[in-house]
């Protein structure tokens, strides 16, 4: 049986006010925002970090807040992020705090990003450090870019990093144990709209018409020879087609349809590659059969490459704190997607994974009706930054 980390091991500080950190996780919970809404959630973050002395900025990105803690005068200047968005998906967990928001909730666990990073803020202000901590709670991590806004907003102009630094739960795992990889750790996602236009008519007279059905019917099976055929084998493409509407009667011939993708690769090669190539074959297979397509090519988030250095580092933080029995073994790739990959572009940082559970106790996967952050490794969250936080600024080198 795996053992989760012993309560000796997290940071006190942590454990004294946990309580009130788990509340503040299930307020968080059952008033989610969306993307770009997060007006209350980030009221409530800027107004405890100011409460526990940060100089606080607001409306970065939007609905962003960071919090900026200087220490000494040492030279090193650290990034932690956390993510503040909900999903439009309805409740079904019955918990006792459960949405309050019918058909938003958080499940992805971004209640638990945020008050484990509010849980390390409250113990970092009374903690010996030697630097500058900027604290970044993000919106609209949910498919709408909150973390390029605010790279475009002037984030690392603004709050220079040399590390920036995030987590994410991840529900199959143990309680507790890490995982990351370095280099490219998530994948890319782009979507795809390709709106096949024919010549629509009566079914019963399909030779004087182009049926756009039987075009994007031919177009779905051709779409699977772009990974099979052109993508590299020893590299990893993703093209799912994800919804294909046309027609509403059985007697009439579609004019037109439309497809729905989502594309997603590791390296940027590929990513051009997959673009390139979709676009081709869309336009192709409609000209061969008669009709026409328009390719509407969303350029979303790119892969998520986490820096050689600071992985290096995170492990240490974690391997000196906890042991090596507190990594996943064998930890893969990871075929999702995150907008930290924009930040990631501009300073060099490392993303990790943490074991939400497994089974019943923190197993459900993310972004389903009946998950929930589990309460169980919000201490550890934050006692993880903690003590990168302490490692990062300090006279010490970054890697042994």
């Amino acid at each position: 049986m795996t053992k989760n980390p012993s309560s000796s091991a997290l940071v006190p500080g942590i454990l004294h006010h946990l309580q009130e950190s788990v509340a503040l996780r299930h307020h968080i919970h059952a008033h989610p925002e969306l993307a770009f809404e997060e007006h209350a959630t980030s009221e409530l973050v800027a107004g405890k970090l100011a409460e526990w002395g940060y100089e606080v900025h607001r409306g970065l990105g939007g609905t962003g807040v960071v919090g900026t803690l200087k220490k000494g005068s040492g030279p090193r200047r650290l990034g932690l992020r956390a993510d503040m968005d909900a999903l439009p998906i309805h409740e079904e967990t019955k918990l006792p705090y459960a949405s309050q928001h019918g058909g938003t909730m958080h499940a992805c666990g971004h209640d638990g990003h945020t008050a484990s990073l509010l849980a390390a803020a409250r113990e970092l202000k009374d903690t010996d450090f030697d630097g500058t901590l900027h604290l970044i709670f993000q919106p609209a991590e949910e498919g709408l870019g909150g973390a390029r806004k605010m790279v475009e907003d002037g984030l690392f102009e603004r709050f220079p990093c040399d590390g920036v630094f995030a987590f994410h739960n991840m529900p199959g795992y143990p309680v507790g144990k890490f995982g990351t990889l370095p280099g490219a750790f998530m994948a890319s996602s782009d979507t795809v709209i390709i709106k096949i236009i024919g010549n629509g008519g009566h079914g019963s007279m399909p030779h004087i018409t182009v049926d756009a059905i039987l075009v994007a019917s031919y177009l779905v099976v051709a779409l699977q020879s772009v990974v099979a055929r052109n993508v590299d084998p020893r590299q990893m493409a993703v093209v799912t087609v994800g919804a294909l509407h046309a027609g509403n009667a059985p007697n009439v011939i579609a004019e037109t349809a439309e497809l729905r993708l989502s594309v997603r690769a590791y390296s940027p090669e590929v990513r051009a590659l997959l673009r390139q190539r979709i676009t081709e074959l869309a336009q192709t297979q409609a000209q061969a059969m008669g009709a026409r397509a328009e390719v509407d090519y969303h350029w979303r988030y790119p892969a998520l490459q986490n820096d050689a250095g600071m992985t290096a580092f995170a492990e240490g933080v974690v391997r000196d704190w906890l042991g090596q029995e507190a990594f996943i073994e064998n930890v893969q790739q990871l075929t999702g997607s995150e907008d930290f990959s924009f930040m990631l572009e501009q300073c060099p940082g490392c993303y990790v994974i943490i074991g939400n559970g497994e089974g019943e106790q923190g197993g459900c996967m993310v972004h389903n009706p009946r998950y929930d952050f589990n309460d169980g490794i919000l201490p550890i969250a934050a006692s993880y930054w903690v003590k990168l936080t302490q490692r990062f600024l300090s006279d010490a080198p970054l890697v042994a």
